[in-house]
């Protein structure tokens, strides 16, 4: 009897050996697995794509419900243009875990870039569903409207995205981008009042009359301006300039400006002609440069210009320097502009803040011989607003402090007022 319960016992033993050895050699067959997955990543992370391919294949056969192995396989085959063979292990993938959030990324990815516009749409929909807390896919739809070139769908989506993504800049400045190609009529008078605190100078007034129309491809816009200069309550020069300038979109990403105005009146420059080219850059930010000239009493005063500007959150930053050219010596000039942006593009507080005098201030461009080498400090702030959605009004206020004589000073006040009618 003892003899048996001794056997009984030894057989448990050795039973009980048997099972821990064979569940070692699982765990150690696992471990070896897992660094097996980790070794195919690096070597597909390292570009080393054959040896990834490898590795992966050694992986399934070991372990064939393993899905990561598929999943390197699928990469590896996309990044080596064997995109059949990767749509193959992507779907796999997908099949037996249709939650698996790497094969999306790449697979939507790879329709994109061969621009398989209808399979991404199909994918995006399921990934979507199945993780709609994840912001890679919804960017990823985002680069599907655009690379369609669809800017409606493209500009409805954005304004979604961005309650969903409210401080991302790039968003933020494809919008603006997009409803500047949304096609629109507007006629627009404006008017500037600049007084001067010296004695028998002022006050000047310029008013315009313009009309803007706007495109897929771009914007149009033709001005006629009228000034009236005063001093000692008399009005000792006035006339009409006109004026046409236009923006035009180069890429998907750039575009230009061309200006040009003429006058045969003492109050505005003969010609004044410009040109600039602005490329959006990642993450928001904006770069420009451009040509300027002005032809300005028997004078000719070129400039160059360099921009850069950006967005982040509701803001807009931009700066522009002026280098321009009188009798061989150059004088620089800046400028910073900083937006608000409330509810869309015509709905801001402007804050304008530079020093020296550019091309581009309109009210003294028949005084820009005169002022280019001197010294100039101004600041301004303004709120423009569209109402009911037909009309565009907006009021600024400035102040110069603008040396007219060297080393002799005036204070100059501004006040600009703007109103638009839709079309």
């Amino acid at each position: 009897m003892k003899s048996k319960n001794r056997i009984g016992t030894l057989g448990c033993v050795i039973a009980l050996v048997g099972i821990i050895l064979v569940s070692g050699k699982l765990h150690a067959q696992k471990v070896n697995t897992d660094s097996l997955l980790v070794s195919a990543y690096q070597s597909l992370k390292d570009g080393q794509y054959i040896q990834a391919i490898a590795k992966a294949r050694m992986g399934k056969k070991e372990a064939p419900e393993y899905l990561d192995f598929y999943v390197v396989l699928g990469r590896a085959n996309q990044l080596t243009k064997q995109k059949d063979s990767a749509r193959y292990y992507y779907s796999h993938v997908l099949e037996r875990n249709e939650k698996y959030e790497e094969a999306y990324t790449y697979w939507i990815g790879m329709e994109l870039e061969d621009k398989n516009y209808d399979q991404a749409e199909i994918l995006l929909a399921k990934a979507r569903k199945s993780h709609p807390e994840n912001s890679v896919f919804p960017m990823q739809q985002w680069r599907l409207y655009q690379d369609m070139g669809d800017f409606e769908k493209e500009r409805t989506y954005l304004r979604e995205l961005s309650s969903v993504f409210p401080s991302n800049s790039e968003i933020t400045q494809r919008i603006f981008w997009l409803d500047s190609r949304y096609n629109s009529d507007r006629f627009g008078l404006q008017h500037t009042y600049t007084n001067f605190e010296r004695d028998g100078i002022g006050p000047w007034h310029l008013s315009s009359v313009q009309y803007i129309r706007e495109r897929k491809w771009g914007s149009i816009i033709g001005r006629v301006n009228y000034a009236n200069r005063m001093a000692n309550k008399e009005t000792i020069a006035e006339g009409i300039q006109v004026e046409a300038e236009t923006y035009f979109f180069t890429g998907k990403k750039s575009y230009a400006h061309l200006f040009g105005a003429y006058s045969g009146e003492i109050v505005f420059p003969e010609w004044r002609v410009g040109a600039n080219y602005f490329q959006t850059l990642t993450k928001g930010w904006e770069l420009d440069f451009g040509v300027r000239y002005t032809r300005v009493d028997s004078m000719d005063l070129p400039a160059l210009t360099l921009g850069v500007g950006t967005y982040f959150g509701s803001y807009w930053v931009h700066v522009r320097s002026f280098f321009q050219e009188q009798e061989s010596k150059w004088y620089p000039a800046f400028t910073l502009t900083t937006r608000y942006y409330l509810d869309s593009r015509f709905d801001y507080l402007n804050f304008v803040a530079g020093y020296g005098t550019s091309a581009d201030e309109s009210y003294i461009q028949s005084q820009l011989q005169n002022r280019i080498s001197l010294n100039s400090y101004r600041v301004g702030l303004g709120y423009f607003r569209q109402l009911g959605g037909k009309f565009l009004v907006g009021a600024q206020g400035g102040y110069n402090r603008q040396e007219y004589l060297d080393s002799k000073w005036q204070n100059e006040w501004e006040a600009y007022l703007m109103f638009q009618y839709r079309l």
